[in-house]
């Protein structure tokens, strides 16, 4: 018998790279080719505060607010999945930050176009997956297989 319950879950944006250049069907069919489960899903355009809250930890950086201008260009889809190992699993599929240095074959590498504009956030550990799910989803917007 498997439980779904203690699957892990993760947290993805697709970035506004990835809703202009119309390549969320190709993400997402990637993740769902890797077994992984949509249990939440919404669009939005993240506002001014919500990003800063987000990304708290560079808020202070003079590359700062070309991230929240970036951010905030177009609304985005924002995702929770669920899968064994998905936080690394997800990172993998990815590739590095940088999408000038991701391999073709990841979705950064075949997508993206630099650092900023690398298609899909995604969290890198299970305790920031944890707390930005918190972050951009109600615990009833989540919803386990």
């Amino acid at each position: 018998m498997f439980c779904w319950e203690f699957m892990q879950k993760t947290f993805v944006i697709f970035k506004p790279d990835c809703m202009a250049q119309r390549h969320v069907g190709n993400v997402l069919a990637r993740f769902e080719a890797a077994g992984f489960d949509v249990i939440g899903c919404k669009m939005t355009r993240l506002t001014a505060a919500l990003l800063r809250e987000h990304y708290a930890h560079v808020a202070t950086k003079p590359f700062y607010p070309e991230i929240e201008q970036f951010m905030s260009s177009r609304p985005v889809i924002m995702m929770a999945l669920q899968g064994d190992n998905i936080v690394q699993q997800v990172r993998d599929l990815l590739g590095p930050t940088d999408s000038r240095k991701a391999a073709k074959g990841t979705i950064r590498g075949d997508f993206g176009t630099e650092m900023m504009k690398n298609v899909v956030h995604a969290s890198d550990t299970v305790e920031n997956a944890q707390a930005e799910l918190a972050r951009f989803f109600k615990a009833e917007e989540l919803y386990t297989v």
